[in-house]
């Protein structure tokens, strides 16, 4: 670690302490060519979830993004914030398995795990976002997922209420 004083890299340390959360070490040290006394820190470096877009670019999840996708799809709906709040970090946590160890996830693959749970929270929301994650060019489109949704059950096997969420 290089002296901010005198910019020798030579230095011990004189103690290590984890902070209470455990995300990061402070480490006390010593300059051995000056004596000057700094601190450190040392936290892991975690590599983002990327997400892969349809057209091959990559871009940072971004949590703010999904918010305001789902809470557009639930406007106006009798959706708690707590529930959005637990549906967004549900959504993020199976986004970053799904992900595995390269930490990228097809946007295809994004928008399958918010249909499946907005599914099992609010219907209407379901549909909205369907029709601008599929592009839905007409009329005929809507009535056709609606169509899916009522013949078929529930298409994701899941049986979650939006009480479940809460």
């Amino acid at each position: 670690m290089r002296c901010p004083h005198c910019g020798s890299l030579e230095d011990k340390v004189i103690e290590s302490r984890q902070n209470v959360s455990g995300t990061s070490i402070r480490r006390r040290r010593e300059c051995l060519a000056c004596s000057y006394r700094f601190t450190s820190y040392e936290r892991i470096e975690e590599k983002q979830l990327m997400v892969v877009k349809r057209d091959g670019r990559r871009e940072a999840f971004d949590l703010q993004k999904l918010e305001r996708g789902l809470q557009t799809s639930l406007e106006k709906r009798p959706v708690s914030q707590k529930t959005v709040e637990n549906l967004i970090h549900s959504i993020e946590d199976e986004a970053a398995i799904k992900s595995g160890n390269n930490r990228e996830i097809a946007s295809k693959n994004l928008g399958d795990i918010v249909l499946k749970k907005l599914y099992g929270v609010d219907r209407v929301a379901y549909v909205r976002f369907a029709s601008v994650y599929k592009m839905f060019d007409n009329i005929e489109e809507f009535l056709k997922e609606i169509e899916n949704l009522t013949s078929l059950g529930d298409p994701f096997g899941e049986g979650r209420k939006s009480d479940d969420w809460e």
